[in-house]
């Protein structure tokens, strides 16, 4: 295969709208949050701090980089390290959304036809999810659960079984809290001790709405969120908010079809390409996916939104049911029984290494080879990692790059109005609650149905 021409230039994340936003914004951000974004947007979480100081340093010489250098020419360049902040940092997420697809369509993902489900609530219960994010694992189960009794009752065969992949999604268009499932299928069941495969007949769609909806209702009331008296209410409306999308089937051969559609589960919430920050009027002007529409925020605000889709710590966006469960997974490998799904590139070595390649994520994403060197065109390769803050130091100071970028304070300005809302002093309210120091948020049901 022939390489890329293009020259890979290292990326500079700080000349992006994107960055120049959260570092605009960040400290006021912190500080203000509970007085008027909490309501909206959430408990704080202090977990989210961390992760904007750790995107403020992604691609920042002072905090570590490797040196790259070409055997032949002897050529060099310092290549900075990333954050690795998924949903957040722009970069690290998008390699991260790479190696994902095409882990699942090799090591995870059989050889048999699958479809794309979207299951959906409504508006009126979103916000339960919003202030207790460990509703959002027990969202994909009801989902999960939902499928497998359709599809168990679609295939007349002794104990089918299907596989599921679902990740839970939080955004929608506008970044509004919009808890989602998103589940790659198969179209029917396994079975048998030798993985036989049925495909199943269509399913009713309707039918698999009612099931979920039951589902999420009964989680939601043994867990105290809401009533029968809602349920009942929520069950007469003509529309209940609740709906499911069936895609077109993906065939076993489509093997590209099948990695897009696996990027697109776990694709960050928002795109740079499409927000403009107006750091004068403080605001943030942000377009729809159509380019249609567009819709101007406040740049605190615009932060907020962002935040109420970073996962905790730990947090796990993605499972895995049924046939793809890694139980069933581990348990076909220990009896060698898990046959191995051939590799859309032919990985040289461990298939591990292979996804996390730097360098080829770099050439997939981009278009560019970043070891091919500028001067004569050879290979470059991967030297030395520093990491000694003395040794960085002096590295950067020599070559006159230690000063190069000093981030200035933030700015409190004022053109990031926000008069509006509460005005108390930023700077004395009390410390944010803990995270996991939830409480159910006392609003009427009023505030619900009006939000």
């Amino acid at each position: 295969m022939s390489l890329p021409a293009a020259i890979y230039r290292s990326r500079n994340p700080q000349d992006s709208d994107y960055y120049r936003c959260v570092e605009d914004c960040f400290e006021t951000f912190v500080q203000v949050y509970d007085d008027h974004f909490s309501r909206q947007y959430g408990f704080w979480r202090p977990y989210i701090e961390k992760v904007i100081y750790r995107y403020l340093d992604c691609g920042d010489l002072r905090h570590g980089f490797a040196r790259v250098k070409c055997k032949d020419c002897g050529h060099e360049y310092l290549l900075a390290f990333s954050c690795k902040r998924r949903h957040f940092c722009p970069s690290c997420h998008q390699k991260r959304v790479v190696e994902f697809g095409e882990w699942l369509c090799m090591d995870v993902l059989k050889k048999v036809p699958h479809r794309h489900f979207i299951f959906s609530i409504p508006k009126i219960l979103r916000r339960y999810f919003l202030y207790d994010r460990k509703l959002l694992v027990k969202l994909s189960r009801c989902a999960w659960e939902s499928l497998k009794v359709f599809m168990q009752q679609a295939v007349p065969e002794k104990e089918p079984i299907a596989g599921a992949v679902i990740a839970v999604q939080t955004f929608g268009d506008f970044l509004g809290f919009n808890p989602h499932c998103h589940i790659l299928v198969t179209d029917g069941c396994f079975y048998g001790e030798n993985g036989m495969f049925r495909v199943a007949p269509p399913l009713e769609l309707k039918k698999l709405e009612a099931i979920f909806r039951h589902k999420v209702f009964r989680m939601l009331l043994n867990k105290g969120k809401i009533t029968a008296e809602m349920v009942k209410m929520l069950t007469a409306w003509k529309h209940s908010g609740f709906n499911v999308f069936c895609g077109n089937r993906i065939s076993p051969s489509d093997e590209k079809a099948m990695e897009n559609l696996a990027r697109y589960i776990i694709r960050a919430s928002f795109s740079q390409e499409r927000m403009r920050y107006l750091d004068q009027e403080g605001t943030v002007v942000y377009r729809a996916k159509d380019g249609k529409d567009q819709k101007t925020f406040p740049a605190l605000e615009w932060l907020a939104a962002m935040c109420s889709h970073i996962p905790n710590r730990g947090e796990q966006m993605v499972r895995y049911y049924g046939y793809y469960s890694n139980v069933a997974r581990g348990k076909r490998k220990a009896k060698g029984a898990d046959y191995v799904i051939p590799s859309i590139i032919e990985p040289e070595g461990n298939s591990k290494a292979f996804r996390k390649n730097w360098a080829r994520l770099i050439q997939k994403i981009y278009e560019v080879d970043p070891l091919i060197c500028p001067k004569c065109k050879g290979t470059m390769r991967i030297i030395s990692f520093i990491e000694d803050p003395q040794v960085i130091r002096d590295i950067l100071t020599h070559l006159g790059l230690w000063l190069v970028r000093s981030r200035p304070p933030p700015k409190i300005c004022a053109a990031i109005s926000l008069s509006e809302s509460k005005t108390s002093d930023s700077c004395t309210h009390p410390p944010h609650p803990q995270a996991d120091a939830y409480a159910d948020p006392e609003y009427s049901w009023d505030d619900y149905i009006q939000s």
